[in-house]
């Protein structure tokens, strides 16, 4: 007899990790799957921000931390937010929290009430959708198109907004289609919101220095959206530091002092070393990481070249992040070595018995079109993985 909640029993599991999990059990059959599927940097972590969490340890922070981070982290947050944002928060505003993840659940939490709507332009972060509709909302898909990059127009934006639209999440760079809004099409975005004064935007920047044409904008920049804006952020992406859990936000003052108040009873403070490790990776200058931004440039280059090899994917070139997200409908409908492909889920599962590739499918991303193919992963991965691919549909 099921005694869950309904709430759980609702609740979809994150295909990412879903795939993640079926590649580590063929793994273990002995299987070679080469994982293109998580959304993880395959590069360790800065020499010179490990530094400084070995230096904290050594210097015996073990306690709890602040539940909105420790103050000397939020003044780098600030500090981060003025030199690469052009945006200026005080303490009130900034709110540290374990990774960006949990910043997104407590945004939910604190700001939608039974049936809220949150328009999402598609494809979207894997938890956008369950995330609201944990917290009582109605997510509001807005289908993009390859063709436009997978970005929301201001005429799709407004003929989505009804009276109950609390909402507008996205993400730029955006993961699953590293697509990258221009200052340009914000602004566009934020004419429609003008006549909306209700309806707040939370933006969704942690691919933010992975970004292959430069020049990042924030949509809290726009004067009369600054307000009403929410900016997330993290370490996770652009510092290969998924583990250290470490997200934040900049938001109006009494939005994050219900972030707090919800954290206080969820977590409390994030993790004292990590924070402190952190505080020295926001204070360096994003040139010590470019590194890494100008290999997965190469390798998103790479990606295309081999993929535009392959009848059948449909591709555009991302502008940032870290994966590319074709468009694999022409398959559909066709059987290929004895599995007949109805779908995106379809394919991908195809792709990792057939060609032993982990990919995500774009069903997860309210794309069921599409598939996302992470290239956090090694050149040599990388080819190796597109070879099996071909060879699994040739």
């Amino acid at each position: 007899m099921n005694q869950l909640s309904d709430r759980i029993n609702n609740l979809s599991t994150s295909a990412t990790l879903a795939m993640a999990a079926k590649a580590r059990e063929l793994r273990a059959e002995g299987k070679d799957i080469i994982g293109l599927s998580l959304g993880e940097p395959d590069f360790n972590t800065p020499d010179f921000i490990k530094d400084a969490a070995i230096k904290a340890i050594n210097q015996n922070y073990n306690s709890y931390t602040p539940v909105d981070g420790y103050v000397e982290l939020k003044q780098a947050i600030i500090t981060k937010f003025k030199r690469d944002n052009r945006l200026d928060y005080s303490l009130p505003q900034i709110v540290v929290s374990t990774g960006a993840k949990q910043a997104l659940a407590n945004i939910a939490a604190v700001m939608l009430n039974p049936g809220d709507e949150v328009i999402l332009p598609c494809p979207y972060w894997v938890s956008y959708n369950d995330i609201v509709k944990l917290n009582d909302g109605v997510p509001v898909e807005v289908q993009t198109s390859i063709e436009n990059d997978f970005k929301m127009t201001a005429e799709q934006l407004e003929a989505a907004i009804t009276p109950n639209t609390k909402m507008v999440w996205y993400s730029s760079p955006c993961n699953p289609s590293g697509s990258v809004y221009s200052e340009a099409e914000l602004r566009s975005l934020a004419e429609v919101l003008k006549k909306y004064p209700d309806i707040f935007v939370l933006s969704d920047e942690i691919y933010e220095h992975i970004n292959f044409k430069g020049g990042h904008f924030s949509m809290a920049e726009i004067e009369h959206m600054y307000d009403r804006t929410i900016t997330v952020n993290g370490v996770s992406k652009a510092f290969a530091m998924t583990g250290w859990r470490i997200g934040y936000i900049g938001a109006p003052d009494w939005i994050a002092r219900a972030c707090t108040k919800m954290q206080g009873q969820v977590t409390s403070g994030a993790n004292c070393i990590a924070q402190r490790a952190t505080i020295t990776a926001l204070e360096a200058s994003p040139s010590r990481i470019k590194y890494m931004i100008d290999e997965f440039k190469e390798r998103r280059q790479l990606v295309l070249d081999l993929l535009n090899e392959i009848e059948g994917f449909k591709n555009n070139e991302p502008e940032g992040a870290f994966y590319i997200f074709p468009d694999v409908s022409s398959y559909f409908g066709k059987t290929i070595k004895g599995t007949t492909i109805n779908n995106a889920t379809d394919f991908s599962l195809f792709l990792l018995e057939e060609a032993l590739v982990a990919t995500v499918t774009g069903e997860a991303f309210g794309n069921p079109n599409c598939i996302r193919i992470s290239y956090a992963a090694s050149q040599d991965e990388i080819k190796e993985a597109i070879k099996r691919i071909k060879a699994a549909l040739s």
